[in-house]
């Protein structure tokens, strides 16, 4: 019977006995499928197959080179013999450069040290952390693993484009531009709270699979932006009248609120996309839900979302984003590798890599990975992202307008306007005082100037 596998997290130890990799009796063995068993466990086996999927194990274990990038990221010592069930010298050649490109790759999972010694996680996300460990587990010696590790390549590839393009974007105008986008279409979000009661109300009308003419469920829902979005996600059956609104009736697998909820995310995750934005899953979570919880719900809808076309695309519209920025990182260096690893063959059942092939792969994805951490640790505005002291004189002087309109903000704690009359009252004097205070430095400096 198959054995649970370990989380994704937990790669530095082995999955069947939870010891530590090292260098003596727990040496990491990747298989072809990808899963790094050490070899004392290997040799335990019953049957010459995976633990975790029985793919077969078809080179001898004692062959199957030992995963010196895991070993380097626990400080073992990295044994030098390598046995290799390889053809020729020149294969023997491409591994050890495809071997090498790992190896370096593998060392942006290490953890950085940080200021007094500190230690913090590493320059990159966790969704990057999280495909580098599945290319540092592939076995190249494998034909299996060379697919997986094209594959892998192609994935980090994509994910470092996406990164590239949220650090370029402004965060404090994400949001705006996005419901703007959402507006453009005739549809609306409310706020986390608001939303998810319209959509229960549509639920309540409309669960038990009865039909109602739209001009009844507007008036029900009270928001008719909110059907829009639903009708954009194709989430009724409409029925046409000729003198008289349409009926419109839930189409039965969406007559749960969690299935319901996930079409109208995904709606506006794909009018996202069509309007251009990179937005991530925590910013996703942040927007739609006020809160971080449901990240890996809106990391899933992306993924859904994205189509084999998705990849050229995005490196497009980065090479946009750094023609508009002037690209002070010169990351348009990385764009030769970026289309080497967009027109890689996704399909599963493409023919394996040729060496060559696999060698190119591995050399383009350690350039655009160090391309993105260089300009993360160079040029990345992320340190600017913490919440600044408020320089604008307008800042809450006046009334919030879609909480006077409306009675809720979208915008929740992060409005620029004013929620409350005191509220209103506190900042007007601040900047009151504020106006007061730099008319006097002014004034002051002015006269120093006469000494």
């Amino acid at each position: 019977m198959p054995v649970q596998a370990a989380q994704w997290t937990e790669f530095l130890s082995c999955p069947i006995c939870y010891n530590e990799f090292d260098s003596s009796g727990h040496q990491p063995i990747s298989l072809g499928c990808s899963h790094t068993v050490c070899k004392t466990c290997l040799h335990k086996l019953h049957r010459k197959a995976c633990p975790f999927d029985q793919t077969p194990i078809n080179t001898d274990i004692d062959l199957l080179p030992v995963n010196c990038a895991l070993l380097q990221l626990l400080g073992a010592e990295v044994p030098d013999a390598r046995l290799l069930s390889l053809n020729n010298a020149t294969e023997v050649k491409h591994y050890e450069v495809c071997r090498v490109c790992v190896e370096e790759l593998a060392l942006y999972l290490k953890p950085i040290a940080g200021i007094k010694g500190v230690v913090s996680t590493s320059v990159l996300s966790r969704p990057m952390q999280r495909k580098l460990v599945t290319l540092v587990n592939c076995q190249l010696v494998e034909e299996e693993g060379r697919v997986r590790a094209v594959r892998a390549g192609r994935s980090l590839g994509e994910r470092t484009v996406t990164e590239l393009i949220l650090q370029h974007q402004n965060p404090q105008q994400l949001s705006a531009n996005l419901w703007a986008a959402v507006r453009a279409r005739g549809c609306q979000f409310l706020g986390p709270a608001m939303q998810e009661d319209a959509l229960k109300l549509v639920l309540l009308a409309l669960e038990d699979g009865s039909a109602l003419s739209r001009k009844v469920l507007v008036l029900f829902v009270v928001i008719g932006h909110v059907v829009q979005l639903l009708y954009r996600a194709s989430c009724f059956k409409v029925t046409k009248r000729d003198e008289d609104s349409s009926l419109m009736q839930l189409k039965e697998e969406f007559r749960t609120y969690e299935s319901l909820r996930r079409e109208h995310d995904a709606q506006i995750v794909h009018i996202a996309m069509e309007a251009g934005l990179r937005i991530s899953p925590e910013q996703w979570s942040s927007l739609l839900y006020g809160d971080l919880v449901h990240k890996s719900h809106m990391q899933s809808i992306i993924d859904k979302l994205q189509s084999p076309e998705s990849f050229a695309k995005s490196v497009q519209e980065l090479t946009i984003v750094l023609q508009r920025t002037g690209d002070p990182s010169n990351l348009t260096i990385l764009r030769p590798n970026l289309d080497l690893l967009a027109y890689i063959d996704h399909n599963p059942d493409a023919p394996p890599p040729s060496w060559e092939e696999l060698e190119s792969v591995m050399l383009a994805v350690k350039q655009v990975v160090h391309g993105l951490v260089e300009f993360i640790q160079n040029f990345s505005k992320k340190s600017h992202d913490a919440p600044q002291p408020q320089t604008n004189s307008k800042y809450k002087t006046s009334m919030c307008r879609d909480l006077r309109q409306q009675g809720g903000c979208p915008r929740g704690t992060n409005c620029t306007f004013a929620h409350t009359q005191d509220e209103l009252e506190k900042f007007r004097l601040k900047n009151k005082k504020s106006g007061s205070l730099n008319r006097s430095l002014h004034l002051a400096r002015g006269s120093g100037k006469d000494f």
